[in-house]
């Protein structure tokens, strides 16, 4: 390896310069090339005539997910050679914006005679090239906790097969495993039989064998593990165990907000899976946000992504019948929706994120009203009529043919029987009242509730522009009953690009709050968190930030 610095003039954007060498290419030996290793970029130069425009890269050691030294499969061949893995951000063919492209160098090296010398040789590149991109990095001050994983890297794959179009263990076989690979990470795949499978797993597992548990399907896999890790007898330490998700379901939520927050634009599938998959390898750790939800049965479980009732909750769960197609199921789902619009009747109330918080968008301070010195009602019970009033066993769900899962309603306890998890501070019991100063909703009549803690609720949908990893903020949205079917579908429209907050909506509202109360009224109706249904009836919601750590970059 020659260490010296060829002249400023040779390659004028060039600070530093700190390797050179000149090597061939892998499948044709007759075109050299020069190779410089900067702090911050691999430059390589060919030195063979060559077409105009094509002469030279410039790939940042940010871009790097990986390099390797090799021998190759000819035992007489002395040569060792040399792979570098880079994920850039390029244009679009025949579309607008940029997305994350391989590019792979690869690299002869032959100018030693013996084949150890020449190995030697590129395995001090290779680290060499590892070791800066490292050293690239970006640490984001407070959102950052445990800087990067630890290399070399064990992570367990969950992947759930039946997850989106049935294609999750595919995008393992086709990309996945390659990226993994390339990165050097060390991983041992699990494929789970059935539901609460991955939840029972991690509740039991020996989670020292790994650095971190990485989920490939949608993101019922992912609420799955969470729970599964805030049941154990150990979970403060189990639910620092980073957590990873790669895009293989059908809303994809968390992983489109981990590709937002990175700074990308907005890409779907492959390319969504490319960028979270760069991010993976990358092995960024940061804080997020988990919300703890109480139903009135006495569970308690734990949501990173949303919680919904009405319009949005039924959308996701009647939409099921229409798995088969992917991602589009959500907008056939929303048309069929809003061509049979319902009202839903309940109470909604909220602690806002400030004291001095209006906590109201796009209606009238005479539509606020915020309850001083003096408790906000019991819950009533549900109405009579209402299957809800029943045992647990008997909760009500909607009585649409349909049919939906279930997520198991158990409190998080530990195998000694112990409560779980860590204390609420703000909630009160259900059946006590709130404390006054939190702001009671007048209105009783809704079409959606949607509490977001994350950017994206799909895909295509950008529902809370304003939410970030670790930022404590429950972002609580309501749609009044009274708008028109063509308003609510502008709405949902405008969201696709998170327009929607400036579409001045009269019937949508918007505050940022610490925690929440929902009251159901109406007889039928869906609760989800995190895309999953759960028992119908009274629930509230704590946000605890920074509780769970996960790979975003």
């Amino acid at each position: 390896m020659d260490e010296r610095r060829p002249e400023l003039e040779r390659f004028p954007s060039i600070s530093s310069v700190t390797l050179y060498g000149e090597f061939t290419l892998t499948g044709n030996r007759k075109v050299r090339y020069s190779v410089n290793l900067t702090e911050r970029d691999l430059v390589v130069q060919r030195l063979t005539a060559a077409p105009v425009g094509r002469s030279k890269a410039v790939l940042s050691l940010k871009d790097c997910v990986g390099c390797r030294a090799y021998r190759g499969n000819d035992p007489a061949d002395s040569a060792a050679y040399l792979s570098a893995y880079f994920y850039p951000l390029r244009r679009r063919w025949m579309s607008s914006g940029v997305s994350r492209q391989r590019v792979e160098q690869c690299f002869r090296l032959s100018a030693l005679q013996d084949s150890r010398a020449n190995l030697d040789e590129a395995e001090k590149w290779a680290r060499a090239v590892r070791e800066r991109a490292a050293r690239q990095q970006q640490l984001h001050g407070d959102e950052v906790l445990m800087g990067d994983l630890s290399r070399p890297c064990r992570m367990m794959l969950l992947v759930n097969p039946q997850s989106g179009k049935g294609q999750a263990l595919s995008v393992y076989n086709n990309h996945v495993q390659k990226m993994l690979n390339e990165a050097g990470v060390v991983h041992t795949l699990v494929i789970t039989e059935r539901q609460n499978h991955a939840r029972d797993m991690v509740r039991e597992a020996d989670l020292s064998q790994w650095d971190a548990l990485v989920i490939i399907s949608g993101d019922g896999l992912l609420y799955e593990v969470i729970n599964g890790l805030l049941e154990r007898s150990d979970w403060e330490d189990a639910i620092r165990k980073p957590l990873g998700i790669l895009p293989g379901g059908s809303g994809n939520a968390l992983a489109a907000s981990i590709h937002h927050y990175s700074g990308g634009s907005a890409v779907s599938s492959e390319e969504l899976l490319l960028s979270c998959g760069f991010l993976l390898c990358k092995g960024l750790v940061r804080r997020m946000d988990l919300v703890s939800v109480h139903l009135s049965s006495g569970p308690r479980l734990f949501s990173f992504l949303s919680l919904a009732w009405g319009f949005v909750a039924d959308v996701d769960i009647e939409s099921e019948k229409y798995r088969h197609v992917g991602a589009v199921r959500f907008t056939v789902g929303t048309l069929v929706r809003l061509a049979s619009l319902r009202v839903y009747k309940g109470r909604l109330a909220y602690l806002p994120a400030a004291k001095d918080h209006d906590a109201r968008q796009g209606l009238g301070d005479d539509l606020t009203r915020r309850r001083k010195g003096r408790p906000a009602p019991l819950l009533s019970p549900p109405p009579t009529d209402s299957p809800c009033r029943h045992s647990l066993h008997n909760s009500c769900h909607s009585n649409n043919s349909l049919k939906v899962r279930r997520t198991e309603s158990t409190p998080s306890r530990s195998a000694a029987g112990s409560l779980t998890g860590p204390p609420d501070s703000l909630l009160p019991p259900l059946d006590q009242p709130l404390p006054p100063d939190w702001v009671v909703v007048q209105e009783e009549d809704f079409v959606l509730m949607l509490a977001m803690y994350q950017s994206h609720l799909a895909e295509d949908l950008f529902a809370a522009p304003d939410a970030t990893l670790n930022d404590g903020v429950i972002h609580l949205f309501y749609v009044r009953a009274g708008i028109s079917r063509a308003a609510l579908l502008r709405l949902f429209l405008a969201m696709e690009k998170g327009a929607h907050l400036a579409t001045n909506c009269q019937h949508l509202v918007h505050a940022k709050v610490r925690a929440l109360r929902l009251e159901p009224l109406s007889a039928k109706g869906k609760i989800t968190v995190d895309g999953e249904v759960v028992e119908y009836g009274p629930v509230q919601a704590e946000v605890h930030k920074g509780l769970s750590r996960l790979i975003s970059g």
